[in-house]
């Protein structure tokens, strides 16, 4: 018996079930001739294809649109921006941590809030300056007198009188200052303030500038002698040159700190250097022991 020669059958349908996967309906082996049904043209006949019938082309798909991508605005900067920095909002400079002993704090390598105290011509600024310019942490140096003068045209200068005016420019400067440092210590910056602080005069005196800047501020006071003092004040000029009676009566209200309980460094015989470095080290014994004031 010789067998058909073609494609091969489809699996068997199953009942319930459409044609099998894979297969297309019309791929179906004809069977034998049916009454009423078109055969298939044979090979030799007329109108049958000499060779393989190409499949018929299919129609082009149109490429599908594709929506465009949503455009965001860009988000408006926050209330306390520099270009594009947001900055922290500055608040009380809390206590500094000492950490545990034996273990030294290195004030050169924390962040620190400073106010150095002392009579004109005790080298407070000079200090200050260079205190702040060799630290390996980022540092500020503000003075107040220099905030103070920012006030140009109706300028309240002490020397003409301590007076009602010259009082509210002197609180003015102050919170401006501690504002300053505050900020300062929130972004990460330490930042030492000088001011003549007399402490015979609580109302402009320490409690000022710790509700202005913080618990956290280390008041040091620098308190070299009387011929120092008047020796440093004659190479002043301008309105911070004060007179040798003033600066004498100044320097003896100041020796008021002696029974503050405040850590005070005598620098008569210490250039700024040295100072800087006593100073460090009167830091490092703050940290470990916070003075009460």
């Amino acid at each position: 018996m010789q067998h058909a020669v073609g494609s091969p059958l489809p699996p068997p349908h199953q009942p319930g079930h459409g044609p099998a996967a894979g297969w297309p309906p019309a791929a179906h082996h004809p069977g034998p001739h049916q009454p009423g049904s078109v055969p298939p043209p044979q090979p030799g006949h007329l109108g049958a294809p000499s060779g393989p019938v190409p499949p018929a082309p299919h129609p082009p798909v149109p490429p599908v649109p594709h929506p465009p991508a949503p455009q965001h605005a860009p988000a408006p900067p926050g209330p306390d921006v520099t270009g594009h920095v947001p900055l922290p909002p500055g608040g009380p400079v809390p206590m500094p941590s000492a950490p545990p002993a034996p273990i030294v704090p290195d004030p050169a390598a924390t962040t620190l809030a400073v106010l150095l105290i002392g009579p004109a011509g005790a080298g407070k600024t000079s200090v200050a300056k260079y205190w702040a310019d060799h630290r390996r942490v980022p540092t500020a140096h503000v003075s107040l007198d220099d905030v103070r003068e920012w006030v140009r045209s109706g300028f309240a200068d002490p020397q003409s009188g301590w007076n009602d005016h010259s009082e509210a420019q002197y609180r003015l400067a102050r919170r401006t200052c501690g504002f300053a440092a505050r900020n300062f210590l929130a972004n990460g910056i330490s930042c030492i303030l000088d001011d003549a602080i007399f402490p015979d005069r609580p109302a402009v005196g320490l409690g000022g500038w710790k509700r202005h800047v913080g618990p956290g501020l280390l008041p040091v006071v620098l308190l070299p002698g009387l011929e120092a003092v008047l020796e440093r004040n004659a190479e002043r000029s301008g309105n911070r040159r004060l007179s040798d009676e003033e600066v004498a009566r100044i320097h003896g209200r100041m020796a008021g700190w002696y029974g503050s309980g405040l850590p005070i460094i005598d620098n008569s015989q210490l250039d700024v250097p040295t100072t800087a470095r006593v100073l460090d080290d009167v830091l490092a014994r703050a940290i470990a022991s916070p003075p009460k004031w």
